[in-house]
């Protein structure tokens, strides 16, 4: 694959000592696109969601614990606001996790996730259709509205390395999510969905992919797995879509993956006979399925190492801050922690624009 340029991520640790990885990125109709929606982004230096950054990582600081009192904090304020909307629940490990060694079973009571999202849909609606508790909701609880679906999933990208640590360790997927407040959209053309597909489901180690749609709803591959292979008209779920717009933001998947594993060749049959039943077709580019690869680390440079997801972990666990990301045409410091005693304001005071525009247009 041509390469069209390179990024540095500085990462820094609780000392401040740093340490850099490199990303190269594709020379592709898409990776182009992308590529400059990013560097508009660092010229802007909009804000980095560093507390929805690192997803996976089993021995986080952000680990199960800390994402249940968190959830139920949220919940707390949703249930204490003007909205007349009550939540009967509360999240702990032992409510919502499952100790189960079968990896044909999930780790989580997928009910009790469930209703979380379903929670989110009800209070925030769609992209086109805002729900009126959303609307009415102050600026306080309008954060942690969207907590809701981001806190939902975190938690279980954390249980799924949780349980591989415990009975697969080598098999942990934990990855880096870039996600930026604000950031300015692009539409996807139909040469960009070339870059989809089944064949795009599943991840490389070190790959660089297009961040995902910020819609509210779920994809086709996220219904399936989480509705049991379910069809449509019996999900829990009330909104499912395709990607039609993205954004700079991009992700960084840092495990193993095996594509001639016997599962996953029997899931991605299970996966296309689903779409099949639920007047799909499979081949349908337009449905935007998977992940469109942009770029790849170059792991070499960047740990040492090209085939050792372990050695690159034990880095990345030391260095759990990004600081600075730097491109040849841009470059943007992001001196702020998830930790920071004021991050939850500073998330507010980044976000007040938008939610004083939704209330403008949205109330007559």
């Amino acid at each position: 694959m041509a390469i069209l340029d390179s990024i540095e991520i500085v990462l820094q640790n609780a000392f401040a000592k740093t340490h850099s990885i490199y990303l190269n990125v594709f020379d592709t109709s898409l990776s182009r696109k992308w590529y400059n929606a990013l560097q508009e982004i660092l010229e802007e230096n909009l804000h980095l969601e560093k507390n929805y950054l690192w997803h996976g990582w089993a021995d986080s600081k952000r680990n199960g614990e800390y994402l249940c009192e968190q959830i139920n904090k949220t919940i707390e304020v949703i249930n204490n606001s003007n909205l007349d909307y009550h939540i009967d629940d509360n999240f702990t490990v032992e409510n919502t996790l499952i100790d189960v060694k079968d990896f044909e079973e999930h780790p989580l009571k997928q009910n009790k996730l469930n209703n979380l999202h379903r929670y989110f849909e009800d209070l925030q609606g769609t992209t086109q259709n805002l729900s009126p508790y959303y609307i009415k909701a102050d600026h306080t609880t309008k954060w942690h509205i969207r907590q809701l679906n981001n806190l939902c999933h975190e938690f279980e990208s954390w249980a799924l390395s949780n349980r591989k640590k415990k009975y697969l360790p080598k098999w942990q997927r934990p990855a880096l999510l870039f996600c930026w407040l604000n950031a300015p959209k692009f539409e996807l053309t139909k040469e960009d969905f070339n870059s989809f597909g089944i064949d795009a489901l599943y991840k490389d180690f070190g790959g660089i992919y297009l961040g995902v749609n910020k819609a509210v709803g779920k994809h086709h591959y996220e219904v399936f797995r989480d509705e049991d292979g379910a069809r449509i008209d019996e999900l829990t779920t009330i909104a499912m879509r395709g990607q039609t717009l993205a954004a700079g933001d991009f992700d960084i998947d840092l495990g193993r993956t095996d594509r001639t594993e016997t599962w996953r060749i029997e899931e991605n049959k299970k996966f296309r006979q689903w779409l099949i039943d639920n007047k799909f077709d499979p081949n349908d580019k337009n449905l935007t399925l998977g992940h469109p690869k942009v770029g790849q680390i170059d792991l070499h440079r960047s740990f040492g190492t090209e085939d050792t997801p372990e050695d690159v972990w034990e880095i990345l666990y030391e260095y759990h801050d990004v600081y600075q990301i730097k491109t040849n045409g841009s470059n943007a410091t992001f001196d702020y922690r998830w930790s920071d005693h004021d991050y939850m304001n500073k998330q507010i005071e980044t976000l007040r624009p938008g939610y004083i525009h939704t209330e403008k247009t949205h109330t007559k």
